[in-house]
């Protein structure tokens, strides 16, 4: 059968991003015939113990008590599970000296979910025909927001500026605020903080200072906080949770040892969340409430902040020194390679100047040795100009043992140091002096 698809039927039939290359990847690995490799490409979160702890021991109470009829055996609240949202909000008026309501939360399920709402409620074409865009202040970022919006036209990305700093071999990006354009005609502003796929974690003043920017339009700014703190707490370096009258804060806890349960909260104004869970309503009626049901005991109780603060971020902080160390011992001194800050997140990412190929060539070329990463130019959705810089890079995933990535970077060097060599003698002395 091959039924007619609407615009929008046509639109969401079609993978984008990073999902299209995971079905590359997936048949790279049943065609391997008895080939091992090391897959460095990974985002689902490291099983371990002490969270797979965690989440059974709250099971074990839920399956225990009298309140698992009412969670798995009835419908409830759109806005979601009520003891659930109690204790995100005593714990985040506490935590954070606020005077949330239940009239300030809403919970999706998954963060991809409300993007998907915001991006379809306050993105697009108004009634009056003007299009409302969805900005991303800051290139590159998470592959998903590529495909949210029923309108694609919509997204807006913006380069950021590159600071290279004083460490050799090391570099961030931050936001280009001469360049960047909040109006009348933005619908919302969305930001990943710590980023997937840099792990870049934009500084309290640089939040504030887009804050600032989208509020005298009423433009809203949504912070995915999927790596944040309080949980999973992600963050190598110090930051705070913003909120204000435009924000809304944005948590998954896929991260936090549930992506299978597919949990998303949004913390903001009361408006823009009655909107979103309007929506939300329309859509699927409301959330899984098993899984919220067996995070409100671990939030509760206090033990998930514990962990995220104690197993978490202590294990991926240590896998990123692991692949430093790597970096500093194979690669070659000469190449122009530049690591992104490790500032937060599971993912870590790589930026090669004047790369003599592509992004995917190099991850073609990687597979050959039994590597496979991830090739940067998805995570720069909505970015309307050319620009070079998004073939030159790859996010490698913190997933790994330190062995594998100890080998991956290994090759990785190897096939990095034919490469240039090759690029270099392929040119003329004129380019080669042009080229510096």
């Amino acid at each position: 059968m091959n039924p007619a698809l609407t615009q929008f039927g046509d639109q969401m039939s079609h993978l984008t991003g990073v999902r299209a290359i995971m079905k590359d990847i997936i048949e790279t690995l049943r065609a391997g015939q008895g080939k091992t490799f090391i897959n460095l490409s990974a985002g689902n979160p490291v099983i371990l113990p002490e969270v797979e702890k965690l989440w059974r021991d709250c099971t074990a109470e839920l399956l225990a008590s009298p309140e698992y009829g009412e969670v798995v055996c009835r419908y409830g609240s759109s806005q979601g599970y009520e003891p659930f949202i109690e204790a995100v909000l005593a714990d985040f008026n506490q935590r954070y000296g606020l005077s949330l309501t239940e009239r300030n939360l809403l919970i999706t399920p998954g963060s991809q979910a409300l993007y998907f709402y915001a991006a379809n409620a306050l993105g697009g074409y108004a009634a009056s025909g003007q299009l409302k865009e969805i900005v991303l202040p800051l290139s590159p970022d998470y592959t998903g927001y590529g495909g949210v919006s029923l309108i694609p036209e919509a997204l807006r990305a913006y380069k950021p500026t590159i600071d290279l700093g004083t460490e050799p071999h090391r570099f961030k990006y931050r936001p280009d605020f001469s360049q960047l354009e909040i109006t009348e005609n933005t619908g919302f502003v969305l930001f990943s903080r710590p980023c997937n796929p840099t792990g870049n974690v934009l500084t309290d003043e640089e939040v504030a200072r887009i804050a600032a920017l989208a509020k005298p339009h009423n433009v809203p700014v949504l912070v995915d906080s999927a790596y944040a703190p309080p949980y999973p707490a992600l963050n190598f370096t110090e930051m705070t949770p913003v909120f204000g009258d435009n924000m809304v804060h944005c948590i998954s806890l896929s991260k936090a040892g549930l992506p299978g349960e597919r949990i998303g909260i949004a913390i903001g104004d009361e408006a823009v969340i009655q909107v979103l869970q309007s929506f939300q309503t329309n859509l699927c009626i409301h959330s899984s409430r098993y899984g919220q049901a067996i995070a409100a005991r671990a939030i509760g109780s206090g033990a998930l902040g514990a962990i995220a603060e104690t197993v978490i971020r202590p294990h991926y902080r240590g896998k990123f020194t692991v692949l430093e160390e790597n970096l500093e011992r194979y690669m070659p001194e000469s190449a122009p390679w530049y690591l992104h800050r490790g500032e937060g997140a599971i993912f870590a990412w790589l930026w090669f100047d004047e790369l003599p190929v592509t992004d995917w060539e190099l991850y073609q070329q990687l597979k050959q040795y039994g590597v496979i990463v991830v090739p940067g130019e998805p995570f720069f959705p909505g970015l309307k100009e050319d620009w070079l810089h998004t073939k030159q890079c790859i996010r490698i995933s913190l997933t790994a043992t330190d062995d594998e990535i100890a080998t991956g970077v290994r090759h990785l060097a190897t096939v990095v140091s034919d490469l240039y060599r090759q690029g270099v003698a392929a040119q003329t002395p004129v380019e080669v002096a042009q080229s510096r």
